[in-house]
């Protein structure tokens, strides 16, 4: 994936977790938040080793999440929302952010 390709991702995805401000319930937009934060440290390192890989990027997403759920910072139900909140982000910029710069 291309630099552009990739900053093309972070953007969709970042609009995405903004737009549940204006539109989600308190709940969504805890599992944003949260979602957020590991998503914009996983991207500054990224960005910041030059690694513009969704793969990558979706396996340190993963470790992230994984140690705060091992550390017990969600429950249960969070746990599982903020990684459904994951994968879908995933599977719905990937595509989108490769086509619009094609």
């Amino acid at each position: 994936m291309s630099e552009q390709q990739f900053d093309r991702f972070v953007e969709q995805v970042e609009e995405a977790l903004d737009q549940v401000v204006t539109t989600g319930s308190d709940q969504q937009l805890f599992v944003a938040s949260y979602l957020n934060g590991h998503f914009s440290l996983q991207v500054a390192r990224a960005l910041n080793e030059k690694n513009y890989c969704l793969t990558q990027l979706d396996l340190t997403m993963q470790e992230s999440l994984s140690l705060a759920f091992r550390n017990r910072e969600l429950e249960g139900e969070d746990q599982r929302q903020v990684e459904k909140l994951w994968q879908s982000l995933l599977r719905e910029n990937c595509q989108s952010s490769v086509r619009s710069s094609a």
